[in-house]
């Protein structure tokens, strides 16, 4: 719980100080790798995680991510300049890599499979309170302390963590007869990385998708990540072991979670600009507003969790998507003459859906795992999440300045005209809602849950 809500506090916590620290360390538009650089560290390593953990232990690793993670923030709030500071990032990034990671397949390891659900839904609950609480807790940081505090106040925290988890979490089972596949590792880090700034850079005015960059960036992490899932049908001890994808439920839960992500990706993208440039809110009045999806959340993920023991999670996660599809279906009628009551009931509609889907799902994608194979398969949960929200960043973007150009050459009018940005918005949510539709159709082929494997071992009593 510490380290789910450390890192997902510190994406959050991040965002709001980006003016003062362009101000403060004249950063000008540069300012944005601050949070690039700790998203592409995060989402390039974390496959890489969570096969580590299987190799030399979990209960290892995790703790050594608190300290990476601690050492990275300390020396954040010690920067002197913007690249220092995205170089102290990376470190951050790298641990939180390695709690995000890991952190599933801990709960895996200490729950028995009926009671995964409500341990998960606890976890979505503090993802939710840590991504709510960090516009808020940023805020009041930076008006009393400046912006190096956001950084530094993660280092009395991290360290009471790490003592608990040195005293409380187990010892995990290690998988000890197999070489690290480093030319996998390598493949898999340089092509992700690779791709993930061509889709940064694609929706960015300065470049486009026909950049020569953006196209040399998105061609070459293809072809290095097919090369990859050669490697690894070849090589005897793989990074990725895909046979683990033939488990149907486990498939089913990966790519419907990655449907739900990318369409969560592009909400957080388009409707901070929807309330403040079509509807007139300032940036006070619209953190508030956005806080009603993470609140909702934090409030229907542990009814999700405890749902799943007694619910097939066939049902109960196709069920909570297809109340997200109605939710985001609802955003693509939005209009200039909404006030915030329209937003917020639309925002709470989509976390309820999603609050009943995601803790069943990654409940049932960790049964389906074998237990030596489960910190690669709770990796590739967190990883399909941090890929979905990029993808639906860029994909949103692409769909929204696409729309809105071509409507602006055809009628005479500007691009920020609102008829504009309205119709492009709108298609926005029609494709959203059509994506987490089709992960509801994914979620409900996944079949009858697959027979799982006993814990090892169970959590000590505090």
């Amino acid at each position: 719980m510490f380290g789910t809500f450390m890192s997902t506090l510190d994406s959050s916590i991040v965002n709001i100080a980006l003016p003062t620290i362009r101000r403060d360390l004249n950063a000008g538009d540069s300012v944005e790798w601050i949070v690039l650089c700790y998203l592409l560290t995060t989402t390039s390593t974390l496959l890489i995680m969570g096969k580590l953990s299987d190799w030399v232990g979990r209960r290892q690793l995790y703790i050594t991510g608190f300290c990476v993670f601690v050492l990275g923030s300390l020396l954040c709030g010690l920067a002197w300049n913007l690249w220092s500071l995205v170089s102290f990032r990376v470190l951050q990034g790298l641990g939180a890599s390695m709690i995000y990671a890991i952190g599933p397949a801990i709960i895996g390891d200490a729950f028995a499979p009926q009671e995964r659900g409500q341990a998960l839904g606890l976890m979505g609950s503090v993802v939710a309170a840590g991504s709510s609480a960090g516009p808020v807790i940023g805020g009041l940081l930076l008006g009393k302390f400046g912006w190096s505090s956001i950084f530094f106040v993660n280092v009395p925290i991290g360290l009471l963590a790490i003592w608990r988890a040195w005293t409380i979490l187990p010892e995990s089972p290690k998988v000890t007869n197999q070489r690290f596949d480093l030319v996998g590792a390598g493949l898999f880090l340089i092509g992700v990385t690779t791709l993930l700034t061509g889709l940064d850079f694609g929706p960015e005015p300065q470049y486009g998708w026909h950049d020569t960059l953006v196209v040399g960036l998105l061609a070459t992490g293809a072809v290095l990540l097919i090369l990859f899932l050669f490697w690894e049908m070849r090589v005897s001890e793989p990074m990725l072991r895909l046979s683990l994808f033939r488990i149907r439920p486990y498939t089913a839960a990966i790519l419907a979670a990655f449907c739900g992500f990318v369409a969560s990706g592009g909400n957080l993208f388009v409707i901070p600009f929807f309330l403040q440039q079509l509807l007139g809110l300032n940036p006070e009045r619209a953190g508030l507003v956005l806080l009603a999806g993470p609140l909702t959340l934090s409030l229907v993920a542990p009814l999700g969790g405890y749902l799943s023991s007694r619910i097939s999670t066939r049902w109960l996660s196709s069920t909570g998507l297809l109340i997200t599809t109605c939710g985001y279906f609802a955003f693509s009628f939005l209009d200039t003459s909404w006030d915030w009551t329209d937003v917020i009931w639309r925002s709470s509609l989509v976390s309820l859906g999603f609050g009943l889907f995601q803790s069943p799902n990654s409940s049932s994608a960790l049964n389906a795992a074998p237990l030596a194979q489960r910190g690669i398969a709770s990796s590739m949960i967190a990883f399909m999440r941090n890929l979905g929200f990029v993808v639906g960043i860029a994909l949103a973007a692409a769909i929204w300045y696409s729309t809105r150009n071509s409507y602006a050459l055809e009628h005479g009018v500007t691009a920020e005209a609102t008829v504009a940005q309205l119709l492009g918005m709108h298609y926005a949510y029609l494709v959203m809602a059509g994506l987490v539709l089709l992960g509801a159709i994914i979620s409900f082929t996944r079949g009858k849950p697959a027979k799982v494997s006993p814990p090892v071992v169970t959590a000590p009593e505090l």
